[in-house]
C-alpha cells in the first residue's frame, strides 16, 4: 500500500468512527445545496489535518496533491474541510502553481459555500498575498458560470480587505458582480465591502454612493455591518 492510500484510509476510518448520526442530519438541513457528511464536527477536521500534515509535510509535491484530490473526489462534506485546513498549513509556500492548482479544485470539486470560503480566504488568499499581481486573474472567475467560482473572486479577497491591501482591485471585482443576481454571490460580495470599511471607509462610501440605489439590498445590509451608525444609515436609506 502506498504511504498516499495508506493516510487515504486512515484518515477516513477516523472519520467514521467519530460520525454522529444526529449532527449529520443537522448538517444536510443547514446547507441549502445538497451536501454529503459523515456528521464530524470541525474541531476534529482541525485534528486529522494535523496529524495528515505530519506525514504530508515530509512527502514529494505530487504525493500531497495526490492525497488532497483522492480526498475531494470522494465528495464528503468533511473530506474537502479537512483538505483545506491541511493546506492551509502550506500557506507560505503558495504561489502561481497552487493558484493554478486551487482554481482547478473551484472548477472540479466545490459545490457549497463552505469549501468555497475555506479555499478562498486561506488558500487563494495566501497566494495573492504572496503573489498580489495573481488578484488580477479573479477578473474572469466573475463571468464564470460556476456560482461558487464567482463567489470565490470577491472572497480570496477578504484578507485583502482586512488589511487594507489591493483596494482598487477589490472596488473593481465588486463592480463586476454588482449585477449577479445569485444569492451566495451577493453574500460574497458584501462579506468583502463590510471587511473593507474598517480600513477604507471613505474609500468605500465614495464608491458605494455610485450604486447604492440601484445594488442589492442583501449587499448592502451585509456591506454596513461594520459601518458607524451615520454611515449605515446613508447607506440604507431608502
Amino acid at each position: 500500500m502506498t504511504q498516499v492510500a495508506a493516510l487515504l484510509k486512515t484518515t477516513r476510518a477516523r472519520l467514521k468512527a467519530a460520525a454522529d448520526p444526529d449532527f449529520e442530519a443537522g448538517l444536510r438541513w443547514y446547507f441549502k445545496e445538497p451536501v454529503k457528511p459523515y456528521g464530524v464536527r470541525t474541531p476534529l477536521l482541525r485534528e486529522l489535518a494535523r496529524l495528515a500534515y505530519r506525514d504530508v509535510k515530509q512527502w514529494p509535491v505530487a504525493d500531497r496533491d495526490r492525497f488532497v484530490v483522492e480526498m475531494w473526489k470522494s465528495g464528503m462534506l468533511e473530506e474537502g474541510g479537512i483538505v483545506c485546513h491541511l493546506y492551509r498549513r502550506f500557506a507560505k509556500s503558495c504561489n502561481e502553481r497552487e493558484f493554478a492548482m486551487f482554481e482547478q479544485w473551484i472548477d472540479r470539486y466545490v459545490r457549497n459555500w463552505s469549501h468555497c470560503d475555506g479555499v478562498s480566504t486561506w488558500l487563494t488568499a495566501a497566494c495573492i498575498q504572496n503573489r498580489p499581481g495573481l488578484a488580477d486573474r479573479l477578473a474572469g472567475w466573475t463571468k464564470s458560470k460556476n456560482r461558487w467560482k464567482r463567489r470565490s473572486a470577491a472572497v480570496s479577497l477578504i484578507q485583502e480587505a482586512k488589511s487594507g491591501r489591493n483596494t482598487e482591485t477589490i472596488f473593481h471585482i465588486c463592480g463586476l458582480l454588482f449585477d449577479d443576481t445569485d444569492d451566495m454571490v451577493q453574500k460574497g460580495l458584501g462579506w468583502l465591502l463590510k471587511e473593507t470599511y474598517p480600513k477604507k471607509p471613505r474609500e468605500v462610501l465614495d464608491f458605494l454612493d455610485g450604486w447604492r440605489t440601484r445594488a442589492p439590498r442583501l449587499v448592502l445590509r451585509l456591506a454596513a455591518e461594520k459601518m458607524t451608525e451615520k454611515d449605515r444609515k446613508w447607506l440604507l436609506k431608502k
